[in-house]
């Protein structure tokens, strides 16, 4: 039996790349067993408790919610009447959100609340934690979160499913969470007072899905570089244009990055004169091949950024209200506002569609052979009187197109269309969750686009000859024929196009940009 590894909650940060073990269950979640966590929580949860003894005005608590917070409760009645905005939360639309994105999620909300701010228990991470490892995991609508006061809808569903309401995904089925809870022993969770607000307002639905989109951002990255290096070969282009003085004289390090991991690709066992092109019109190569690290090389620099922003929001305390640890005193703000994330995902999304448009721009100068310096029309592998009745890849560079199309059309930022809800009271919002839905969208789409590339390109140097000359190219051209087998007569390629873009999702078939090591 394989060992799993442990990520633990409430000793400190947890990496995104820690968040997406767990969400894809290669890692099991385990709360701090150190005195100071403990304390921490205990504290926090005693500042609730005295505030409402002592008659403060704490927001969702002894208050009303929303627009309604004028409205009050006694404090022996807030701590026996629990205020549940759950049950009307209970509005979700769409399909559900991914399990992956869903537990991500699940685990972003313990790192909130385990940083001791929010007045809970530590029974209520202990539940998450149980939910996260035993693979029990909510049925969350996609649709319905504005994104400020953070995820209520969505989390809506993770924290009742807590409690043993709505329904859950549990050993391959879909099923009550009761049931869940009756088969895994677990008992549903009684809230203390807080609870169900602390569970709910917050960024930790847009933060999950957030986080897995850029783990499969960096995976795409990994795989345009490496189709734009078969296509440089494929097209006899000039790996000069990947000279390091280029990236020396403008030194954005993702450029460099990309420039770098092309120039090793290419790496041939002789002279590389000819492998290119040598005529006068040839001296240059169009924008999509000559210019791949200026464009890849801004999603690189661009993942760098977002990743820290995104894991900054992880392990943050964006509950409202929060308690000073220093004097005890409710705290009510806005830290479930989600500006940071749909800045991020807005970005990633422009990014990545920028690489789906360069993946089609590099396709259509493979397939036309008025552009592609020899190759045969549309890549078609048969030669002589049959050639006139295949059509190889010309379907796949109009499915290209479309998809990087889509892809672009989905840049509109999502944090431009903020609408006023809840009467007035939330009145500016992020639309955060839609920005890295949009996001998830994209990496769906650009994985399919870059699928098709690397189809084509592979295509392209079986065509060419030589890829042997080119160790890696020739390893990768094999990794992509164990999946895809090269095309002679004409035949479906739907289902090609979708495990290599699986593969993709995965990160199993190209090495990011940082493992592409000098030999």
């Amino acid at each position: 039996m394989i060992k799993k590894n442990i990520v633990i909650v409430g000793q400190g940060p947890v990496t995104c790349e820690q968040i997406v073990a767990v969400a894809r269950g290669q890692a099991e979640v385990k709360l701090s067993s150190q005195k100071t966590f403990r304390d921490r929580m205990q504290r926090s949860q005693a500042m609730l408790r005295r505030a409402l003894k002592n008659g403060d005005a704490v927001y969702g608590v002894n208050t009303g919610f929303g627009k309604a917070c004028g409205k009050r409760m006694q404090a022996d009645t807030a701590l026996k009447k629990i205020a549940n905005p759950l049950p009307f939360h209970g509005c979700g639309t769409g399909e559900p959100i991914g399990i992956e994105e869903t537990r991500a999620a699940m685990l972003c909300r313990m790192l909130c609340l385990a940083t001791g701010y929010s007045g809970v228990s530590v029974a209520l991470l202990r539940q998450l934690e149980a939910f996260l490892n035993l693979g029990i995991t909510p049925v969350v609508p996609c649709q319905g979160s504005v994104g400020a006061s953070g995820d209520l809808t969505p989390m809506s569903y993770i924290a009742a499913c807590l409690a043993g309401e709505r329904n859950v995904f549990y050993a391959g089925r879909r099923m009550s969470a009761r049931q869940a809870l009756k088969k895994t022993g677990l008992k549903p969770y009684m809230f203390e007072p807080k609870e169900p607000l602390s569970m709910v307002n917050g960024t930790s639905t847009m933060t999950g899905i957030a986080v897995m989109a850029v783990e499969r951002s960096r995976n795409i990255l990994a795989a345009a570089v490496c189709a734009a290096s078969l296509t440089v070969h494929a097209f006899r282009g000039k790996s000069h244009h990947f000279h390091p003085v280029i990236s020396k004289a403008k030194p954005f390090a993702g450029q460099d990055a990309v420039a770098q991991s092309l120039t090793l690709l290419l790496q041939a066992k002789a002279s590389t004169a000819h492998l290119e092109e040598d005529g006068p019109e040839a001296l240059q190569d169009p924008y999509s091949v000559r210019c791949t690290p200026q464009i890849a090389g801004v999603l690189s620099d661009a993942l760098t950024w977002i990743s820290d922003w995104v894991e900054t929001e992880a392990n943050s305390s964006n509950d409202n209200p929060i308690f000073d640890p220093a004097t005890g005193e409710p705290l009510m703000s806005g830290n479930f506002y989600g500006g940071h994330i749909a800045f991020a995902m807005d970005s990633l999304k422009a990014a990545l569609a920028s690489v789906a448009d360069m993946a089609d721009r590099q396709i259509m100068l493979l397939v036309n052979p008025q552009l592609s310096r020899g190759l045969p029309e549309d890549l078609v592998g048969i030669a002589g009187r049959e050639h006139f009745f295949h059509h190889g890849f010309k379907a796949m560079s109009i499915t290209a197109s479309a998809l990087a199309a889509e892809a672009l059309k989905l840049t509109m930022p999502a944090a431009s269309f903020s609408r006023s809800s809840e009467s007035h009271n939330q009145d500016k919002v992020s639309m955060g969750t839609i920005a890295a839905r949009d996001a998830e969208q994209v990496c769906t789409i650009v994985e399919r686009a870059v699928a098709i590339h690397l189809l084509a390109a592979a295509q392209a140097c079986d065509l060419r000859g030589k890829v042997e000359q080119r160790p890696r190219l020739a390893s990768l051209v094999q990794s992509i024929r164990k999946l895809s087998p090269r095309l002679v007569a004409d035949r479906p390629l739907d289902r090609d196009i979708e495990t290599v873009a699986q593969a993709i999702a995965d990160g199993r078939l190209f090495p990011p940009l940082t493992r592409i090591k000098k030999p």
